[in-house]
């Protein structure tokens, strides 16, 4: 993984990021899983490390969601408001769970992951926020980086009894042996090699960013274990979700769709975000110049991204606790998936780039 490492190096150099953690595995095996730089000042980072995925973790609450529906719990086309009553308020009546999975609902803000709060005052918020003038749920979208998916957490919680961070450790993470991960971390777990992201994030300021359960943004963990859940998901090995499910999950749900929040045309599944440069490039987010059209996984803002390409039998996680801005970022993201593609050999006819 020459290529890859190269990449990894030159970013520590150019400062992008104090630390990164990289896992990368091909057709059964895993070819890296390491760890460069540190965690935080005079903390060297490893690869059991726990680091924060930012919405690299949103598919994790999907997946939740989507146990429910297997379980005959819940249903895609039912009413937010039928769970949650409150949530109805200020024209949301129509919302169902299948336009929060597709970014569809149209209720995207202002709230942000890190606003403080109990669990219940967040959702509270959510439910009061107004739906966006002029948006039919399901005829326009808009990534919603937040609001949808602290109410997302709150259904499970109503339908299952379970908070979002229990039911996530017992019933999305344990299962697949990704047992150090979490959705909001007891201040009783959090150690000296947990890495920090930048000295100004909100989510290091108060250790209330770190305990409370935030759905769209603080989940937490070696991002081996992300990769190895992302694996269960590539074989569909029943562990999560029997495989109908999760070609549920994977298909284009969301199809041709300008998306107001990134101002391109993307693709969703349900919780994933899909390969889309079918639409053109540069796509903000993608996996790069040869992932196939098939890939489907989750970024996270401005560090992290996590992704299964099933055509290619590769899953990809990598986390950096540095955040350069959204245009270096960008190129970083690119620069380190075309070469992990060239690294192993995978550079054929997935190529899209426009020149």
């Amino acid at each position: 993984m020459h290529r890859t490492i190269q990449q990894i190096q030159h970013g520590l150099e150019q400062k992008l990021y104090p630390g990164m953690q990289i896992f990368v595995w091909h057709r059964g095996r895993t070819v890296l899983d390491e760890a460069y730089g540190y965690a935080r000042p005079g903390i060297k980072l490893t690869p059991d490390s726990r680091m924060l995925w930012m919405s690299a973790g949103k598919p994790v609450t999907a997946v939740a969601v989507m146990q429910l529906v297997q379980r005959g719990l819940l249903d895609l086309e039912t009413r937010v408001s039928r769970l949650i009553p409150e949530f109805a308020q200020n024209g949301k009546q129509s919302i169902t769970i299948f336009h929060l999975l597709t970014h569809t609902g149209g209720f995207r803000g202002p709230l942000n992951s890190f606003t403080p709060g109990t669990w219940d005052q967040i959702v509270q918020r959510c439910c009061s926020l107004r739906q966006e003038p002029g948006w039919v749920p399901g005829q326009k979208a808009g990534y919603h980086v937040a609001s949808s998916w602290f109410i997302l957490g709150e259904i499970v919680r109503r339908v299952d009894s379970r908070s979002i961070d229990r039911y996530v450790r017992e019933s999305v993470f344990a299962p697949v042996g990704a047992t150090d991960c979490w959705i909001g971390m007891p201040e009783s777990v959090v150690r000296e090699d947990d890495a920090l992201v930048e000295p100004d994030f909100p989510g290091n300021q108060v250790i209330d960013a770190w305990t409370t359960p935030r759905p769209p943004a603080n989940a937490r963990g070696p991002i081996r274990q992300l990769g190895l859940w992302y694996v269960s998901l590539l074989q569909q090995d029943d562990r999560l979700l029997n495989a109908d499910w999760v070609s549920e999950m994977i298909r284009r749900q969301r199809t041709g769709m300008f998306d107001e929040t990134f101002k391109q045309v993307v693709d969703w599944g349900l919780g994933f975000k899909l390969d889309s440069k079918r639409y053109g490039r540069p796509e903000s987010y993608g996996y790069g110049p040869y992932a196939s059209e098939t890939t489907f996984g989750h970024s996270g803002n401005q560090c992290s991204c996590a992704f299964a390409d099933p055509e290619n039998e590769l899953v990809v996680a990598w986390c950096c606790n540095g955040m350069p801005g959204e245009d270096r970022h960008q190129v970083r993201q690119e620069a380190i998936h075309r070469a992990i593609y060239e690294d192993l050999g995978l550079t054929g006819a997935s190529d899209h780039s426009n020149g």
